[in-house]
């Protein structure tokens, strides 16, 4: 069933259509597809364990693989080093239980911030990757400030990766995270310069002896990516963290595709889910149908600073009845507006990533309320093609 609200401001009552998508789907076969998963949390910002571990298998139901304890889980922002342990180990044991794809990030933040020496660096990320291992996940190697603060050349940078590239059991992913997410990452790679950086983690991946599987790009410039995929040797995929033109670099082109680990794959998850399994059955228009509207929901969340978009990623998740509260650790929810929150509700009723239009309606015209946003807001239920 459809619904209607009043939103702020002048406009027409917004329409909150039917999603109409399959309630799971298979994983799908042309693509390899990750979503990084956030962390559900109460109103005192502990963690919310029991909606967090739902959520994951909220996506596995989708056909995602699960990004764990990555950027998106607040790793860095209020998630503690302890704390994304036991997010690790839950998570993974989960996944063990249902025969569900995870991949987990291991880095260097529990080292304190600011330089240290390269070997302290690799001993930090040798703790995180025994812990992902021991858990049966596969390894993400995630960009470290520590590194970023503490390299002094592209030299230092393969000194590190190196060795710990030895330490892996099975192949991993390289996690290169842009400056828009992380500030603390400029220059990452021993250069600021992207033709540069990539020269370095090509010849990382070269000489890494065949323990690289994929490298996470989230750089927001397609154009980089794509140079950066035609580059790769045979075999190591291009996982693509472009929050912004995902569509476009998944579809591909007539020389390849990026394959996806995306935050924004747990704001979207049904139509991307649809998309990816149009994709599977060759049906181009299906997936531009699906997953076109998903795109200016998505540049939305993450607009500057990007590094916030978690903020979306949650109310979205709170509107779909995935966790009890909008509510995440260490206050973060309180770091977008209002009225970015409303128009990320209109795109989501529009993206018909809004699973249950009741009750998204009835949470959005609580939250506005609250907010003091929504004065003369109102909600009800609609029949299908109503106007808005």
């Amino acid at each position: 069933m459809t619904a209607r609200i009043a939103l702020p401001g002048p406009a027409p009552a917004l329409l909150v259509p039917a999603p109409e998508w399959d309630l799971s789907y298979p994983p799908p076969r042309r693509r390899s597809a990750y979503a990084a998963a956030h962390v559900a949390a109460f109103p005192d910002g502990s963690i919310d364990w029991a909606a967090t571990m739902a959520f994951r298998e909220h996506l596995w139901r989708h056909g995602f693989g699960l990004a764990e304890a990555m950027d998106t889980a607040q790793r860095g922002m209020g998630l503690t080093f302890a704390q994304a342990g036991e997010l690790i180990t839950r998570s993974a044991a989960r996944a063990a239980e249902l025969g569900a794809v995870i991949a987990s990030g291991a880095g260097t933040d529990q080292l304190a911030p600011g330089p240290h020496p390269l070997p302290d660096i690799v001993a930090a990320y040798a703790e995180q990757i025994d812990l992902v291992q021991s858990a049966r996940s596969q390894v993400i190697l995630m960009a470290s400030r520590a590194l970023a603060a503490s390299a002094r050349s592209a030299a230092d940078y393969q000194e590190v990766y190196g060795r710990v590239l030895t330490l892996a059991d099975q192949p991993v992913l390289l996690h290169w995270l842009g400056e828009a997410f992380d500030p603390a990452l400029a220059g990452y790679w021993g250069s600021a310069e992207f033709g540069a950086a990539a020269d370095t983690v090509v010849d990382l991946i070269e000489r890494a002896d065949g323990k690289v599987a994929g490298v996470k790009l989230s750089v927001l410039d397609a154009g980089s990516e794509i140079a950066l995929r035609r580059r790769l040797p045979e075999g190591v995929r291009l996982y693509t963290g472009d929050d912004y033109n995902y569509a476009e670099l998944i579809r591909g082109d007539g020389q390849g595709h990026s394959d996806a680990l995306l935050g924004a794959f747990a704001a979207v998850t049904a139509p991307a889910a649809a998309a990816l399994h149009a994709l599977d059955a060759g049906d181009l228009a299906g997936y531009d149908a699906a997953i076109g509207p998903t795109v200016p929901l998505s540049r939305l969340i993450f607009e500057p600073p990007a590094y916030d978009y978690k903020v979306g990623v949650a109310f979205l998740a709170w509107l779909n009845g995935l966790q009890a509260h909008f509510a995440m650790i260490g206050g973060l929810q309180d770091r977008r507006s209002a009225g970015h929150l409303t128009r990320v509700f209109e795109l989501a009723a529009r993206a018909r990533a809004l699973r249950d239009p009741e009750l998204a309606v009835s949470r959005m015209t609580t939250w506005l309320a609250g907010t003091g946003a929504g004065a003369g807001a109102r909600a009800g239920a609609g029949a299908a093609g109503a106007g808005e």
